[in-house]
């Protein structure tokens, strides 16, 4: 009889890490500024990481916090976690207290790793649910893993097994916990490799997407591992910067949103051009739509293809894209990937014609298991034949390209970061001035969207739209409280008192 412990085969992800390690021990996996990893530095690193969580008692399934910009550190607690057999739950490092017990409650999460710069928020939010916090970067890692022997080899998983957990939300509600597993992950990065990015081991990825969201998670890491690339970090996205890394580390592979690709001609044009940057063959671009001026100017400076494509949290994160060696329709998102199957349909769930407008819907491997602890909000979301109802309004043409023409969901995407209008809502309404609020997404030039509120106040009450801005900005991130604030005397309601959004006007001279 085979025990357990005898069975070779196991889909968790970390093993990929293991695969590269023993394939090319001594090729760069990990950069960041003048700190560098070799595969077997970061296999080693990882296996501590596995060490010590299950000597604090993490088991598997056990959901682990981390909470950390891009620095090898991330990587290393990523696939540590993974190793140990527990379910990752990214978080931004930005997050503030009462958002980091939300994520940790949320999940049941035992331990955090966090970032010592961001400690006070992690530490209180961690307390607040009763979970332990561990202050990790690059230099403490280092200490932490002193004398620890290394665990043996990743805990075997199933394939449905669930990886990661990432928070996100639409309307209405708090943010869910899209369970995304490890053959779903694992076979987005394998597709992502081989037929969009078609990356190889003398690769070089631009890692300053960031690593607690899914496009960066695998797109970037993920698939850097797995095609046994270097990915070099950059924990704060700056566009000169960024320019440096690219020039110093030869950088191959560009992943960003649109707005770092029109920083990054701003700061090319500023710096007198971007003729300096043979290496670059190839660039992609998600979370939000990107303007085809922008695309046509950046290839035309930088001379590296722009290929634009499409996808979620619950999607793992890819579900389409301009393919290279196909023709580009520059403003579309593409075609779905392989394996994957998308369609467009009306209220009653049925596809419509060419052309004409209705929800895109996702069928793959690549579709979240569910949403953590929500079956009702699951079922809702994904059909029993499994199609995943995204919330955006799209069309496909005739040659099966989709395009986004609306969205059905209210999110805001600011800099390519999602900001969920409830929960900025719920925040204002604990103001004790406040009687109805109304949070909103207007066009801005270079973030794509600003986020904007409009605030009814109590009788008597005298806040201020400084006051009331503030306020929101003590209590979350600071991508997501809103530059544009001015108080009102009446929203926009409709016959049951529903706030119309769509009826909301910024007046001039609104508080930015």
């Amino acid at each position: 009889m085979i025990e357990p412990e005898q069975i070779p085969t196991s889909a968790n992800l970390a093993e990929n890490l293991v695969a590269a390690a023993a394939a090319v021990p001594d090729r760069v996996a990990l950069k960041c500024g003048d700190l560098v990893y070799t595969y077997a530095e970061f296999d080693r690193a990882a296996a501590g990481v596995a060490s010590l969580l299950a000597d604090t008692g993490i088991r598997p399934g056990d959901r682990v916090g981390i909470m950390l910009p891009n620095v090898p550190a991330f990587a290393v607690a990523f696939y540590g976690v993974l190793r140990a057999g527990a379910v990752a739950v990214p978080m931004n490092p930005l997050l503030k207290e009462r958002e980091v017990a939300y994520y940790l409650g949320n999940t049941g999460a035992a331990r955090l790793l966090a970032t010592p710069a961001f400690a006070g928020a992690a530490q209180a939010g961690a307390a607040a649910v009763g979970a332990a916090c561990a202050l990790i970067d690059d230099a403490l890692l280092a200490d932490l893993l002193d004398g620890v022997a290394p665990q043996a080899g990743p805990v075997a998983r199933a394939a449905d097994d669930t990886a990661v957990i990432l928070h996100t939300s639409g309307t209405t509600g708090k943010p869910k916990g899209a369970e995304l597993t490890h053959s779903g992950l694992g076979s987005n990065a394998e597709i992502a490799a081989r037929t969009l990015l078609e990356a190889d081991g003398d690769d070089v990825i631009m890692g300053c997407l960031p690593l607690f969201h899914v496009f960066g998670l695998t797109a970037g890491l993920d698939v850097a591992v797995l095609s046994r690339s270097t990915i070099t970090l950059l924990p704060r996205f700056d566009a000169v910067k960024a320019l440096e890394i690219v020039r110093r580390d030869g950088v191959t592979v560009f992943e960003g949103v649109p707005t770092m690709y029109s920083a990054l001609l701003a700061a090319a044009a500023e710096a007198g051009g971007a003729a300096a940057h043979p290496t670059l063959r190839l660039c992609v671009s998600g979370g939000a739509a990107l303007p085809v001026q922008v695309l046509h100017d950046f290839e035309a400076a930088f001379g590296a293809a722009i290929l634009e494509g499409y996808g979620l949290s619950e999607t793992s994160p890819i579900a389409a894209f301009n393919h290279p060696h196909r023709i580009r329709k520059p403003g579309t998102i593409g075609t779905p990937i392989e394996g994957v199957e998308m369609r467009v349909v009306d209220g009653a769930g049925q596809p419509v014609l060419p052309g004409e407008r209705g929800e895109i819907q996702v069928r793959g491997p690549n579709v979240m298991k569910g949403y953590w602890n929500l079956p009702e909000a699951t079922a809702a979301a994904i059909s029993p034949e499994g199609w995943f109802s995204t919330g955006d309004i799209g069309i496909v043409d005739a040659d099966g390209y989709f395009s986004i023409v609306d969205r059905k969901k209210e999110m805001i995407i600011r800099g390519g970061l999602n900001i969920y209008p409830r929960e900025i809502e719920e925040v204002l309404y604990e103001h004790p001035d406040v009687a109805m609020a109304a949070v909103v997404g207007v066009p801005h030039d270079t973030l794509g969207e600003e986020v904007a509120a409009a605030v009814e106040l109590r009788p008597g009450a005298q806040a201020t739209a400084d006051e009331l801005r503030a306020y929101v900005k003590d209590r979350v991130a600071a991508y997501k409280y809103p530059r544009i604030v001015w108080v009102t005397e009446d929203l926009p309601k409709g016959p049951t008192g529903k706030i119309l959004k769509r009826d909301i006007v910024i007046p001039e001279g609104a508080s930015k």
